[in-house]
């Protein structure tokens, strides 16, 4: 005998190997890579691609539409894992309920409150959504199991768990650092996201910093969407990424419940959108210029400041939907890093540098989420850079009072361009006060962070 362990031949040993076998083998031993997936391609969201047309739709209405779609793909569909912890109905997936079924390994065995409806709660042994109840760590602990199903059982899962996002990182951030280091795959869908985007709930609900948070984790890939197309783009390209080209990562992805009409995708923006940025309205070259930029639901805010500038003060402005400042962070730290080591080379230029205009164009950002999410880029960016965002706590409010509270919307886009061109010394300061004036923007109202 060993020390204290007993010897090979022992009943102890014997059954320790038995159970250990019985649960697929030695975890470090080769296991056997699963075949890559066959990811149908892109026009299977054609309809999204093309746009709304007239009609208002929230990105995680257009969430639902992708996952419904990618479930009745004959090639892939048995492996997608609908994951929810409690709020399927808030975000309209209880349409799945009745043609899924949601699992439980003893089936149905209560009638539902919601019988007498199309889309009730229907419990299925066979059933393929995960319904977690009012547990976001159980939900992200079966979320970790399918997205390592590659790695311990030798076959692909493809998990997308959606909650409330203020429920994510904030509540199950270890696990979902655990996530990263156990290499996992699959979609995290942040709903209700943003600090202004849900009305009247609150604190509780609105989140203002979960790209902050995703954004320490190494291998996972971030983004914030305004529209449907871009959605669609993001989740094609990281099925493909991840169970085509077997990369270690896995993606969060912001999903709001505000609805607006979403346009058809211009041509030639998919790289644009996957690298994080790309030019959406072009304010053309007159003398009176700055560059927009924004992301989510505050796009939209930016595109009415734009229209504002030009109608009011006739300053032109370029429009630029930014998908991920998380990724055009990473992007320009690796240049750095490249060039520091490479220093007889001649230098790259970051993603962000090699599209924004030169020192004499300011460039204002505006975000849903802290000013630190946005300012990330700071060193990028050419000339003057300023940044709007949602820092403090949420409130109780509508949409349109949130933001003019946390000093987002497209009146304090507007002026933050035009005093960043004052600065610059393009117009006098007083166009500014005009500006506040004109908007009846309150100059003395306390700073949003200290109430």
């Amino acid at each position: 005998m060993d020390g204290n362990r007993p010897p090979e031949d022992s009943p102890e040993i014997k059954y320790l190997k038995e159970r250990r076998k019985l649960l697929g083998g030695y975890y470090f031993d080769t296991r056997k890579k699963p075949p890559a997936l066959k990811i149908p391609s892109i026009e299977i969201h054609q309809k999204l691609l093309d746009g709304s047309d007239d009609r208002e739709i929230s990105t995680t209405m257009a969430f639902v539409r992708i996952l419904n779609t990618l479930v009745k793909d004959k090639q892939i569909g048995k492996y997608i894992v609908p994951i929810v912890p409690d709020e399927a109905r808030t975000f309209g997936m209880e349409g799945m309920f009745r043609q899924l079924g949601i699992y439980s390994c003893v089936g149905q065995l209560y009638e539902p409150v919601d019988q007498d409806q199309v889309m009730y709660y229907r419990e299925d042994i066979k059933g393929q959504i995960l319904e977690e109840g009012i547990n976001e760590a159980g939900a992200y602990s079966s979320w970790i199991a399918a997205a390592t199903a590659y790695r311990n059982h030798g076959m692909y899962m493809i998990p997308f768990y959606i909650f409330y996002s203020m429920f994510g990182f904030q509540r199950i951030g270890d696990l979902a650092w655990a996530s990263g280091d156990m290499r996992s795959r699959g979609f995290l869908l942040g709903g209700t996201a943003g600090r202004t985007t849900l009305s009247g709930e609150g604190l509780q609900h609105q989140d203002g910093h979960s790209h902050i948070l995703a954004s320490t984790i190494p291998n996972c890939v971030s983004y914030d969407p305004t529209y449907a197309y871009e959605l669609a783009v993001i989740i094609h390209d990281g099925m493909k990424k991840m169970y085509q080209d077997d990369k270690d990562i896995f993606y969060y992805i912001t999903v709001m419940n505000e609805p607006y009409v979403h346009p058809a995708m211009p041509k030639g923006v998919e790289e644009g959108i996957l690298r994080g940025m790309y030019l959406l309205k072009s304010g053309g070259k007159k003398k009176l210029k700055v560059q927009l930029l924004g992301c989510g639901t505050i796009l939209r805010e930016v595109i009415a400041a734009s229209d504002l500038l030009e109608q009011d003060f006739g300053v032109a402005s370029d429009v630029w939907s930014v998908t991920s400042f998380n990724e055009l962070r990473r992007d320009g730290l690796d240049v750095q890093r490249w060039n520091m080591l490479h220093p007889d080379k001649k230098p790259r230029t970051s993603y962000v540098t090699s599209l924004l205009h030169g020192p004499e164009c300011p460039t204002v950002a505006a975000t849903d989420y802290i000013k630190i999410y946005a300012d990330q880029i700071r060193e990028y960016v050419p000339g003057r850079y300023i940044v709007l965002g949602t820092d403090g706590f949420g409130r109780s409010d509508t949409r349109k009072q949130l933001r003019k509270f946390f000093e987002v919307n497209q009146y304090y886009i507007t002026v933050a361009a035009l005093k960043a061109l004052a600065d610059e010394g393009s117009i006098p300061a007083t166009k500014v006060c005009d500006a506040i004036r004109k908007y009846k923007i309150d100059p003395e109202k306390p700073n949003p962070v200290t109430v």
